[in-house]
């Protein structure tokens, strides 16, 4: 925290103007953050309240150290999220050199000074918020990792190619990533919200490239987290595209399961789904509908038809990271009528 904030920094961070709502005090009691969902994963304890939180992406001046820590907490108690999620923005460079499935073995294994900035933000918000509410680390997988290095169409042909000749690359990303995940667990976070792709409805002609050579991956890194951490959240991401089902995610670690039930050829019930993965569920609200474009009444009437079919436990959310550009105070109309809601 010793970093001084550059000019820029400091008014890229700063509450947006006229953002008085930001400051109004709530009417309604101060709850237990940790403890709402820490009794997500209490079988058979009722939900006093719903639970909630939306993640978007920030300026970025404020992706790393002392910015990323100032501007985390603004968003976090301005909208009254039920935890802190700290936004993962150090991706692999992309390497033009790995033209050739066979370019993989040259894969640079990054050590944690490549996670540095990242890891500042990490340590300034556990100290910062830690004993008020759960706080989570991003992670991408080491299919998205690679996905990055060399571009997700690419990857994907190279893996359909030579998956034996990848499978080097993707054992070297995964180590460090190990080495990301484990120093976050040392500065003390309480988990994860770890996200997956690669087993998307059409990515690969053979489904077993992703059980082989995708997945086992995957797991190395979650069950790391599982051993580590409390509260993990896995997230699978329909970011580039729909899955036909999610039985290759059923026996993924992670103690909730977020995702787009209806972005399946087989559509699921928030009641279906969490007898699917036998664990509670985190969704409801689409990142691009009334989220992004309806009037406050609007979302409300949205959480309430949402919840009132949802599974319990449930904890609202987006299927992925809101536009960035969406007012907060959507956000916080969201939240607030998720902790107001009774049924």
């Amino acid at each position: 925290m010793k970093q001084e904030l550059t000019r820029r920094n400091f008014l890229n961070c700063l509450p947006a103007a006229g953002a008085a709502w930001q400051q109004q005090p709530s009417n309604r009691p101060a709850r237990n953050k940790r403890e709402a969902m820490m009794n997500l994963l209490q079988k058979g304890r009722s939900q006093d309240y719903i639970p909630a939180a939306f993640f978007i992406h920030f300026d970025k001046s404020c992706h790393f150290g002392p910015p990323a820590v100032q501007k985390h907490l603004e968003y976090f108690r301005a909208t009254g999220m039920d935890f802190v999620k700290i936004q993962y923005e150090k991706t692999f460079p992309p390497l033009p050199a790995i033209r050739r499935p066979e370019d993989w073995k040259n894969m640079p294994l990054y050590r944690l000074d490549f996670y540095a900035p990242v890891l500042e933000a990490v340590k300034g918000l556990v100290q910062a918020a830690k004993k008020e509410a759960l706080v989570l680390m991003t992670a991408y997988s080491p299919f998205m990792s690679a996905g990055h290095t060399a571009t997700l169409p690419l990857l994907t042909a190279h893996l359909q190619e030579n998956p034996e000749a990848v499978r080097k690359g993707m054992e070297i990303i995964t180590d460090s990533l190990l080495l990301f995940v484990r120093e976050c667990i040392r500065l003390g976070v309480d988990g994860f919200y770890a996200s997956t792709q690669g087993g998307e409805a059409g990515r690969f002609k053979d489904p077993k490239i992703f059980d082989r050579y995708v997945k086992p991956h995957d797991l190395v890194l979650m069950k790391e987290m599982e051993g580590g951490c409390p509260f993990n959240i896995l997230h699978i991401c329909d970011y580039t595209g729909p899955y036909a089902d999610f039985s290759p995610f059923l026996d993924y670690p992670g103690h909730v399961v977020n995702c787009n039930p209806k972005l399946t050829s087989r559509q699921y019930t928030w009641k279906e789904l969490a007898a699917l993965f036998r664990k509670p569920c985190m969704g409801g609200m689409d990142r691009h509908g009334i989220m992004a474009s309806g009037s406050s009444e609007e979302i409300r009437s949205e959480v309430r038809r949402v919840l009132s079919d949802a599974s319990r436990p449930f904890l609202l959310g987006a299927d992925c990271t809101l536009p960035g550009d969406i007012g907060w105070e959507k956000i916080r109309t969201a939240i607030e009528a998720a902790h107001a809601f009774a049924g």
